[in-house]
């Protein structure tokens, strides 16, 4: 884009905008501030801020979580200690009573023993002095009602009471006459009194008539009694025992404890006690305990030398004893009965019995084995004390006896009665202390949400005031400027830099403060690149296609300005200013900027290329015109109103007329610049121009052009345009023989992927029709079907046997605008039309576009890009309703809405004669854009109806038109595009609707 206002000149030699900052006074503190081109980065300060707050932070949030687990914790701890101690306190208590009841009951027990012991030495006493009877020869006449009574006693329904008379060996004849006379009798009051249906007779046949033992090894069958000498026959049982035979006159001290605790009875006058086997009263087997107490020939104590001539028995089980002792709801105590004397405990299976355990629940009481059953855990919680206290001395134990037969009781807590104990409160209140820190950590979070958020704001700003400053002005000069603030205005560095000084609108400028900050750089090279075509192109665009183009070129220019280290100096409308040697010097600066310059050349062909698929025709052909010239300048920050970082001197001045008498496509260098080249020795890089230039201010100058690197051959159309560029210019001779060299390698018909030019419209037009579709599926509600049944629709149209022309009318009724559909529609980015769909669309277009004449310099598909993108704008300028099911423009702003948005919709419809609302009417003339020059000669209708061609006689007027819509509609019509089809219409209406508009559109481009 060539410049003639001098003004504008100006504008370019001396405004600059700096990008990248770097110390314009190259001292050594500079590459501590130099930051990457492009990405700002954050001053260290902030950064070791950042850092402090966030590490106080995370010590804030250790403290506190450390705060909350050890108080949680000690919470926990305590009230679970305090369960602990609630339920140790309330176990010793019922172990205590449960002892207490337990040895109460014991010794009631022994006392009515005793006493029934008692009774019958007298009974046995007053027979002697009235009958003359002796021991062994006594069966007591009231057994049964005795022995009753004394179970009665005990509280131990299923007890069995016992009497054994002490016989020697040589009375065992004479007792066996007795037992046949007493024991039925005796017999015969059991059945009386216990009210059993059997006879004495009955049971004396079941009873083995003589003392005898039962023989262990041949299944306890009973054998007569030789020996020892002493025995202990049973006399009477209560209750009576039926089964056959009966356990009346058996031995009881057989078994060797038995006989040991016999013998303790008979030689300390006291009872024994050892554990036993017995049935209770639901049939189970449990271990109870066999208490024997002595009878001697004399009921009185003071009596010496009593004979032990007999033994009174009670086996019971201690189940009993342990009901009723604790209340309901305290339950789950083990109690375990312990004796003394093992060995002298067998049991009926010949085990030995140590101990029996029980559970107390309540006023229940369960056997729960004969083992120590309790948990091993609670033994440091056992609370113990004697049971069963016969006052047994050890002196008086008959020889070989070790051991004083006693039961102890043990009780122990389960752990069900441990689990009573445990409550929630320990994790509630624990979860309470949890919710007060969380809470607490909520309110500072909250809180320094808060305090961040107001740092943040004051921080981006700063950021942004920084980042601002560090664009516009290199570091080492922003570092400058902030230190002056510092050393004027404190630490407040946000002020204004206007604030260093007030300007006199008068004319004078009173600086006040420091100096200018200014330096001379005696050797740098600047570049200007100006776009070519920039301005019909950009005129052609929407403000948004112009700013993609502009920010992606930029924005590589950037990139490769970053590689060569090379100074962005600003951007002035579509020319990009830079420098090379400051702010840092460059050696050989020349060399860098026509580096910089032939790389931002190839790379502007490369992006325009990529981006006529997106931007539209033409922007392949933009170019770039760059212009090179090394000097000095002057450059500093001109304070005040935007003040910036600026270059000045006749430098920017000639390379900016370097810029402007090139030629696109091409790199132009002044006589200074290509003798840097030649002193480094690069003199092959440059080619002098043909002729001298007139550079205003100048005169006459001799420039050089730059040569390219070496690309691929030019092809023919672009090598022929080349060549006529170069016969305008009246460059021929040596430059004629140096076309590859001077640039021609960049051709225009191919981008880097191998799409030609045809193929980047054909995708540009892919990507403008393609969301029309989605539009238009949009508005039937996303429905898309197979429309096989308008086939024979289809053929018929057109084949009426008229002319495309007879289909025009005047006037094409558009479908009536309903708001509420509008509202109803799906929104058009969430429909996809499938990629065979926009497979036959882009191949539909590409046939399109082969149907065009290339030759013809006006009816050719690259034309037909053009119209299309005409349309396209002009479309996206009619007033857009239902945008997201709102409205683009405010009903309270468009009177005739009468402050109705749907009567805005409505009317904004009706105006754009329903354009806006029909996606298939904007498709529609959109496609007549793309087709409407199909097959054109390049003849006007009157020339071709003059030389009366083939259509001419089939057409009469509008020929060239009708054969394209003729062409473009029968080609559409073909199987293979069945799907785009279905895309565009799916009823025979909206068939001849685009049928229709088609025409119309046509047809009327036949001015």
């Amino acid at each position: 884009m060539m410049r003639s206002d001098e003004q504008s000149l100006s504008s370019k030699k001396s405004s600059s905008q700096v990008s990248y900052g770097t110390n314009p006074f190259s001292d050594s503190s500079s590459k501590e501030h130099t930051h990457e081109r492009g990405i700002y980065q954050a001053p260290e300060v902030a950064k070791q801020e950042e850092a402090n707050i966030l590490r106080a932070k995370i010590l804030v949030a250790v403290i506190i979580l450390s705060a909350a687990s050890g108080v949680g914790s000690a919470t926990y701890l305590l009230i679970k200690d305090q369960e602990k101690t609630n339920f140790e306190n309330q176990f010793a208590g019922y172990a205590s009573e449960i002892i207490t009841v337990a040895r109460q009951k014991s010794n009631q027990l022994f006392a009515a023993v005793e006493s029934f012991s008692t009774s019958i030495s007298s009974h046995s006493e007053t027979l002697h002095s009235f009958l003359g009877t002796n021991w062994p020869f006594y069966a007591n006449p009231n057994w049964s009602i005795m022995a009753e009574q004394l179970v009665e006693l005990t509280g131990v329904a299923d007890a069995q009471v016992s009497f054994a008379v002490v016989v020697q060996q040589d009375e065992y004849t004479e007792f066996s006459f007795f037992a046949e006379q007493a024991i039925p009798q005796s017999y015969r009051e059991s059945i009386r009194n216990e009210n059993i249906d059997m006879t004495a007779e009955e049971l004396w046949n079941r009873t083995i008539p003589f003392i005898h033992s039962l023989d262990p090894e041949n299944d306890y069958q009973p054998i007569p009694l030789t020996g020892p000498e002493i025995s202990a026959p049973l006399v009477q049982h209560y209750p009576l025992q039926l089964e056959e035979p009966t356990p009346i006159l058996s031995n009881t001290i057989a078994a060797p404890g038995a006989a040991t605790l016999f013998n303790i009875t008979g030689a300390t006058g006291k009872p024994t006690i050892g554990f036993t086997v017995m049935r209770a009263s639901d049939g189970s087997q449990i271990v109870g305990s066999q208490v024997i107490h002595p009878i001697f020939d004399s009921p009185y104590s003071d009596v010496e030398d009593k004979k032990h001539v007999a033994s009174a028995g009670i086996r019971l089980h201690w189940l009993d004893y342990f009901k009723n002792i604790l209340t309901e709801g305290e339950s789950g105590i083990i109690v375990v009965l312990r004796t003394a004397c093992p060995d002298l405990c067998n049991l009926d299976d010949g085990r030995t019995a140590r101990a029996a355990s029980y559970r107390i629940d309540g006023s229940n009481a369960e056997f729960l084995g004969d083992s120590d059953l309790h948990n091993p855990k609670f033994d440091s919680m056992e609370i113990s004390g004697v049971f069963v206290d016969l006052g047994i001395d050890e002196s008086q134990l008959p020889e070989g006896v070790t051991c004083v037969p006693t039961l102890s009781l043990h009780v122990y807590p389960s752990e069900d009665l441990e689990m009573s104990f445990q409550t929630n409160e320990a994790v509630i209140y624990t979860i309470v202390v949890a919710v007060i820190f969380i809470f607490t950590s909520l309110v500072f979070l909250l809180y320094d949400y808060f305090v961040r958020r107001r740092q943040t704001k004051v921080m981006e700003r700063i950021m942004r005031q920084d980042k601002i400053v560090s664009n516009v002005f290199p570091t080492a000069i922003r570092d400058r400027l902030y230190q002056g603030q510092e050393k004027r205005k404190g630490k407040n560095l946000d002020r204004k830099l206007t604030e260093d000084f007030d300007l006199d609108f008068d004319g004078d400028s009173n600086i006040s403060g420091s100096a200018p900050l200014a330096d001379l750089f005696p050797s740098i090279t600047v570049v200007f690149a100006d776009i070519s075509g920039f301005t019909a192109w950009s005129s052609a665009r929407e403000p948004q296609q112009v700013f993609v183009l502009l920010e992606t070129l930029y924005g590589a220019f950037d990139k490769i300005a970053y590689r060569h280290s090379v100074f962005k100096v600003e951007t002035v409308g579509d020319c990009y200013v830079a420098a090379v040697g400051l702010p840092e010097p460059v050696e050989k600066h020349a060399v860098v900027a026509c580096k910089f310059a032939r790389d931002c050349l190839k790379k502007m062909k490369e992006i325009t290329l990529k981006l006529e698929v997106t931007l539209g025709p033409d922007t392949g052909d933009l170019d770039l015109r760059t212009g090179i010239h090394s000097g000095q300048v002057t450059a500093g920050v001109l304070r005040g109103e935007r003040s910036r970082f600026q270059l000045f001197g006749d430098t920017m001045n000639t390379a900016a007329r370097m810029e402007q008498s090139g030629e696109r496509n091409r790199i132009q260098l002044s006589q200074a610049s290509a003798d840097m080249l030649t002193e480094d020795g690069l003199a092959q890089w440059i080619m002098p121009r043909s002729r001298k230039i007139y550079v205003k201010g100048k005169g006459d100058m001799q420039t050089y052009w730059l040569r390219k690197s070496k690309g691929p051959k030019p092809k023919g159309s672009d090598l022929k345009s080349d060549m006529s560029t170069l016969a305008e210019s009246g460059e021929t001779g040596e430059e004629s023989d140096s076309l590859e060299d001077i640039g021609l390698g960049f051709g225009d018909d191919y981008d880097d992927g191998g799409m030609t030019k045809i193929g980047r419209l054909v995708e540009w037009n892919v990507e403008v029709l393609a969301p029309l579709l989605q539009q238009i599926i949009a508005s039937r509600g996303g429905v898309v079907n197979d429309i096989t049944t308008l086939s024979g629709v289809e053929q018929q149209i057109g084949k009426g046997g008229g002319t495309v022309l007879d289909e025009f009318t005047p006037i094409i009724p558009l479908k009536r605008f309903e708001a509420e559909d509008l509202r109803a529609r799906q929104s058009p980015s969430s429909i996809d039309i499938g990629d065979e769909a926009k497979s036959q669309l882009r191949s539909y277009l590409s046939q399109i576009a082969c149907m065009y004449h290339d030759k013809n310099p006006f009816h050719n598909f690259h034309h037909a890009s053009h119209v299309t993108a005409s349309v396209k704008k002009l479309l996206t300028r009619i007033v857009k309703v239902g945008e997201g099911n709102g409205l683009a423009v405010s009903s309270s702003t468009y009177p005739a809405a009468g402050g109705n948005d749907e009567n805005l919709v409505d009317l904004l419809a009706g105006h754009s004669y329903g354009i806006t609302s029909d996606p298939l009417t904007q498709f529609a003339v959109l496609f007549s854009a793309i087709i409407h020059d199909v097959d054109h000669p390049g003849v006007p209708n009157a020339q071709l109806v003059k030389e009366r061609t083939r259509n001419a006689q089939i057409y009469k007027k509008s020929v060239a038109e009708q054969n394209s819509v003729e062409l473009a509609w029968d080609v559409l019509m073909s199987d293979e595009y069945s799907s785009l089809r279905a895309c565009i219409y799916q009823t025979e209406a909206d068939l001849r609707r685009f049928r229709q508009l088609v025409v119309n559109a046509v047809m009327a481009t036949d001015i």
